[in-house]
C-alpha cells in the first residue's frame, strides 16, 4: 500500500522496519535450516515473509545467484538481505558449516537492534508528549483567563 511505501522511506524507521523483517526472515530460514530442510528450498518458502518488494525481489534474486553456486553471504549482502554484521556472521556460519545457528544468532542480534529502537524511540517519545500536553494545557489556561482580564480592563 502507500503507507507502506512511506514508512519504509522515512529514515530511521524505514531501517528499523527492515530490521524486523530480517530479523523474523532469518529466524525462519534458520528453523528450517535446522530441520534440515535444502538452503534454496527454506528461501523460497520464506519469500512471503517480506513484506517490503525491494527485500522480496533482492531473495529472488540472491535465491537464483545461491543455486547457480553463488556465497550465501556474498548473495545476501549484495541484494540486502542482512546487515554488515549479518554479512560477517553469515561468513564465519558458512565456514564452520554450522548455517543454522548462525542464522539464529543473527535473527537475535536484529532483534536486539529493534528492541534497542523501540526502547530509544519510548524514550524519547515520553518528553516530547509531555511538553505537547503541557503546551496544550497552558494554552487552554491562557484561553480561559482571556476574558476574565478583558473584563477587568474594560471596568476601570
Amino acid at each position: 500500500s502507500a503507507l507502506q511505501r512511506w514508512l519504509w522511506r522515512l529514515p530511521h524507521l524505514g531501517r528499523q522496519l527492515r530490521t524486523y523483517q530480517l530479523a523474523r526472515f532469518t529466524r525462519t530460514v534458520a528453523m528450517l535450516l535446522k530441520g534440515g530442510v535444502p538452503l534454496v528450498a527454506a528461501l523460497a518458502m520464506t519469500e512471503a515473509l517480506l513484506q517490503q518488494q525491494a527485500l522480496r525481489g533482492g531473495l529472488r534474486a540472491a535465491r537464483l545467484a545461491i543455486s547457480e553456486g553463488g556465497a550465501l553471504a556474498d548473495c545476501f549482502g549484495r541484494h540486502g538481505l542482512a546487515t554488515d554484521v549479518g554479512v560477517r556472521l553469515l561468513v564465519v556460519g558458512e565456514r564452520s558449516g554450522n548455517l543454522g545457528e548462525t542464522m539464529e544468532k543473527i535473527a537475535a542480534f536484529y532483534d536486539e537492534e529493534t528492541a534497542r529502537a523501540v526502547d530509544w524511540f519510548s524514550r524519547s517519545f515520553e518528553p516530547l508528549l509531555m511538553t505537547v500536553i503541557g503546551c496544550l494545557i497552558g494554552g487552554i489556561v491562557i484561553l480561559m483567563y482571556l476574558p476574565i482580564f478583558d473584563l477587568a480592563g474594560s471596568i476601570r
